[in-house]
C-alpha cells in the first residue's frame, strides 16, 4: 500500500511530463509544411522557371532565374557558371566545393544566415560522390540533390541549388532542414 502511494504520484507525473513533451513537439508534417514555407520564402524574391529549357540551355550568372529540378518541388537550381561542355561520364569521381545556408533562419529573418562548407576552408577536406551511383555510401551520403546539375552541365559549373531535406544529405532527413547550396564540381585527377 505504502508502494502505491509512491508510485502512483510519480507514475502520475511522468505521464504528464511525457504528455506535456508530446504538446511541445511537432509532427513529421507539421515539420515539411514548414519546410516548405521556408523554401517558398526563399523562393518569393526569386525569379522562377517550373521547367527545365527543352534545349537545356540554362540561362546564368547571378541574377539567373531559379529552374524547378523535380516534379515535387524538391530542388530548384541556379546557374552561376555553365562550365565546360564536357559533361560527366555515368560512376566519374566529382570533387565538389560547398557552402551551405538554412533556409528556415533566412524564412524567419529575411537575410541569408552564414554559410558553411568547405568552399572557403581548403582545411575542411575534400568532397566527393560517384555520378550516378547510389550504391556507394560516400555518394548516397550527400543525398541526390547536390547530383542533379551535371544531367545538364559539365565540369567545373557553379549553381546554387534549393534543396528540401527528403533529397539532401542522407543524415539530416529527419530534422527536415531545407538549404541554399552555392556549388561548384571539379574533375578528379585520376579519372
Amino acid at each position: 500500500m505504502k508502494l502505491q502511494k509512491i508510485f502512483l504520484p510519480l507514475i502520475a507525473v511522468a505521464l504528464m511530463l511525457g504528455a506535456s513533451a508530446c504538446k511541445d513537439s511537432k509532427s513529421y508534417a507539421e515539420l515539411l509544411n514548414e519546410e516548405t514555407k521556408s523554401v517558398n520564402a526563399f523562393l518569393a524574391d526569386q525569379n522562377l522557371i517550373l521547367d527545365i529549357p527543352e534545349d537545356s540551355v540554362f540561362l546564368y550568372g547571378p541574377d539567373a532565374p531559379y529552374y524547378r529540378l523535380d516534379e515535387d518541388g524538391n530542388v530548384f537550381m541556379q546557374v552561376i557558371d555553365p562550365g565546360s561542355d564536357r559533361r560527366v561520364p555515368d560512376n566519374a569521381q566529382v570533387y565538389f566545393r560547398f557552402t551551405r545556408y538554412n533556409l528556415h533562419e533566412y524564412a524567419a529573418t529575411g537575410v541569408l544566415p552564414s554559410g558553411y562548407g568547405n568552399s572557403e576552408d581548403m582545411l575542411s577536406g575534400n568532397a566527393s560522390f560517384r555520378f550516378g551511383n547510389y550504391t556507394l555510401t560516400s555518394s548516397s551520403q550527400w543525398g541526390s540533390a547536390i547530383q542533379l546539375p551535371l544531367n545538364f552541365l559539365g565540369y567545373d559549373c557553379e549553381v546554387n541549388l534549393v534543396v528540401k531535406s527528403q533529397l539532401g544529405l542522407s543524415s539530416e532527413i529527419s530534422q527536415v532542414i531545407p538549404y541554399l547550396y552555392n556549388l561548384r564540381y571539379f574533375e578528379a585527377l585520376s579519372d
